[in-house]
Order: structure tokens, then sequence, then C-alpha cells
């Protein structure tokens, strides 16, 4: 039983109830059929006697019988007898042989040496003193007959019926269980061929397997996003950090190798210090990037001042000497993670400072409409040309990588978009070589 599917136990299982109901019907059927058929009987040899009594009449002390007097009617026998129980009229049966008294009103059974009979008496009054005895006799039927008639119907109707139910029941199972089938074929399929991308037919309704079938398809759909993410971070990770890896082993060997002076050494352990910091931010870039994309670093939103919050950023001390300059005209709340929001502005501003010619400038601008919050991010640097334009929201890529030196790592802009992404706005970018960029962020008002 162990190895038996859920589907065949259940229709074993229906298939036994099915055949103790049949077996209970059919007990019911027979005793039901019996005491009908006694019960029917009684009441033809009832109805027959009173019929023929209303047919029995006496005159000057002649009994005379009316035309729809029958002596043998519907199986009953009907006889007269006298008042001293003297056959006056009809036939006895041949193996009624039995001398029954008469009980006026009370049918009863009587049972001869070959067959048993039903007897039904009535007492018809002339007078006072005069009457006669009017007597049903019926034979009493077999049942015999009956009964194997019934068992031949079913005999034949029940094992079908039992059958018809089987499979019905058997053909809503499996329907019942496909989604079920369907996740184990999904995740064998996975499993075989390391296929994340596979999904399970999920049919219409809203029973447990198919919701359990949708629920593994979302799940299914998360691991598939992990691993993506897992494999991009992998990617990214090993073909950004190759370069630093490689200055600094080249300088370790270096330093084994040769016998530095004092300045060469301080320098040798100046540039892996660099390179190291780089490798560090890189990693927390690439960090943050997967958890903005997984979902797995929530955003908590709250009703901010933006405007107190920008300013803020711009004054910052590391943009002291950079021309940073701020403008809003007036006090700007926003409905935004705070830290998001933070590193988006501050990832625009390094983004123009970085790009910015020497001794350039950087104009942030807030501002708001009916329908949305704009901050603009402005610089007079060497720009982007228009062919580039849809390529600097990759990751890693930079349009000069020369200007960026060792600090530059091409997540920041990803990182913008997809913050912006994450609070329902975009990123859109109005830019010219030689004149400038200006990023502007488009954020929506009705999410708060």
């Amino acid at each position: 039983m162990k190895n038996i599917s859920i589907k065949v136990k259940i229709t074993m299982w229906y298939l036994l109830l099915m055949t103790i109901m049949v077996v209970m019907v059919l007990t019911f059927i027979l005793a039901v059929s019996s005491s009908v058929t006694t019960q029917t009987a009684m009441s033809r040899i009832s109805s027959t006697v009173r019929s023929n009594l209303t047919q029995v009449s006496s005159s000057n002390g002649k009994i005379s019988l009316g035309e729809d007097f029958h002596f043998y009617q519907n199986g009953v026998y009907t006889l007269i007898y006298s008042k001293n129980e003297a056959l006056l009229a009809g036939q006895v049966p041949v193996n009624f042989t039995q001398n029954e008294p008469f009980e006026n009103g009370l049918t009863r059974t009587v049972s001869t040496e070959d067959d048993n009979y039903y007897v039904f008496d009535l007492w018809l009054p002339f007078d006072w003193e005069n009457g006669v005895w009017v007597r049903g006799l019926m034979e009493v039927p077999e049942d015999e007959l009956i009964i194997k008639n019934l068992i031949l119907v079913v005999a034949v109707a029940m094992p079908a019926f039992i059958l018809f139910a089987t499979i019905g029941g058997y053909w809503i199972a499996k329907k019942a269980f496909k989604p079920l089938e369907d996740i184990i074929s999904t995740a064998d399929s996975i499993n075989e061929a390391s296929d994340l991308s596979a999904r399970i037919d999920v049919p219409s309704g809203s029973n447990e397997f198919t919701r359990l079938a949708k629920t593994f398809d979302q799940m299914f759909t998360r691991l598939e996003q992990s691993f993506e993410a897992e494999k991009q971070f992998t990617s990214d990770a090993s073909h950004e950090l190759r370069t630093p890896i490689s200055v600094i082993k080249g300088a370790c060997e270096y330093a084994l190798k040769y016998d530095e002076t004092p300045e060469e050494r301080q320098e040798t352990l100046s540039m892996i210090h660099r390179q190291a910091v780089k490798m560090s931010g890189l990693v927390a870039q690439l960090l943050s990037m997967t958890r903005l994309e997984q979902g797995t670093e929530k955003a908590n939103f709250e009703k901010i001042n933006l405007t107190e919050l920008t300013k803020a950023i711009c004054t910052e001390q590391a943009y002291a000497d950079r021309n940073v300059y701020f403008e809003a005209k007036n006090e700007i709340s926003a409905f935004v993670d705070t830290t998001l929001i933070t590193r988006l502005i501050q990832n625009l501003i390094d983004n123009a400072v970085k790009y910015g010619k020497t001794d350039g400038h950087v104009w942030v601008t807030l501002t708001e409409n009916e329908h949305e919050i704009q901050l603009s991010v402005k610089d007079d640097g060497i720009g982007i040309p228009k062919e580039e334009q849809g390529k600097i929201w990759q990751r890693f890529y930079q349009v000069d990588a020369s200007r960026t030196g060792d600090n530059g790592t091409g997540l920041g802009l990803s990182m913008v978009q997809k913050i912006a992404e994450i609070h329902g706005g975009y990123m859109s970018l109005e830019s010219e070589p030689l004149k400038g960029s200006n990023f502007v962020l488009h954020l929506p008002k009705n999410n708060y």
C-alpha cells in the first residue's frame, strides 16, 4: 500500500464505500419490498371483500348477489357463510383445508400443509339475529420471484453504477491532483536541467492544489531571480575585481622580488591600499545593488522635508570646494526612503563632479508641479554623446573611464535608476558633448 498513489488510494476507498452503500441499499430494498408486498396483498384482500360485501343482500330469508359480485377477483376468493359457519356460496381453494374460525375485520395469515393464505372476515347483519359471514381468501404471494427479479436488476445495474462512479471518482481525483503532478514534473525538470525558468501550467480555480501550484510558481520566480542575481553578482565581481587584484598581486610580487627603497615600499603600500579601498567600495556597491534588485533591502517610506535634505547634502564638507549650488523656491515634502534618496542625490552630484570640467559648476534644483516633484542635477562638464546616452544606466558603463580615476565603479547611475523605480519614478537626461549634462529625477506626488 505504501507504493500506491494517493489517487488510487482515494479511488479504492471510494469504491469500497460505494460497494458498502450498494449492499446496504439492496438490503433495505429487500426488506421494504417484502413489507410492501405484504401490505399490498392485505390491502387488496380487504378492498375486494368490502367491494363484494355491498353486493350481498337478503330477501325473505334468501341471499341474493348483485351483478358486480365476483367470487374470484384479483387473486381473492370470496366465500359466503351462514351464521353457523356453513358455506352458502363460493368455492374454497383446494389447498385450503384448515377449519379457520371467523374473526370480524381481522386479516391474518393461515398456514396449510402446502401454502399460506391471507384470511379476512366481515360479518354482514341482516337483522338483530340473522346475517352472513363474508370471507376472503388469498394465497400469500411468493416473494422469491420478486426477489429474483430485484437481484437480477441489481446484478446488472449496480456493477455498472459502481464502475461509472469509480471512473468518475478517479477522473475527479486525477484532475484535482494535476497541479500537484505539474509541481513534481516542474521540480524534476528544474532538478535535471537546472532550468529555473520552468513554470507550472496553473489551471483556473481556487482549490487547494491550484493555490499550491501558484505558490510554487511564485517561489520558482523568486528562486530564478535570486539565482540570476547571484550569477550577475559573481560575474560583476569577477570582472571588476580582476584589475585591482592584478595590481595588488603585481605590486606584492615586485616588492618580494626586488629590494625596494623605503620610498618605493611606501609607494607600493599606498598602491595596495588604494586598490583595497576600491575593491571594498566595489563590493559594497555590488551588494547594495543586489539587495535592491532582489527586494531584500526594503524601502522604509516616510514623509520628509525634501528641500532641507537636499540642501544639507549639497552643503556637505565633501562638496565645499566643488562649486555645488542648490536652489528651491519653496519647502517641498515627499514620501520617500531617506537613506535611498540620500544615496541617489549623492550619486548624481558625485557623477556631475567627476565628469565636470576643472573648476566647473554643479546646479541642484528642486521644483514641483501638480503631478510630480523634479530634482535636477546639472553640470557644465564633458557631456554625453547621444549614441551613448542609453548605455549610461548599465552596470560598469563609463563614458570616459579616464576621468573617474581610481574611485569610479560604473555603478552609480545604475543604482540611481533602481532607486527611482523603487519610488515609482524615473530618470531623464539632457546632454550635449562639451556643454554638460542635466539628470532629472521625476518623483510622482501621488505616492504620499
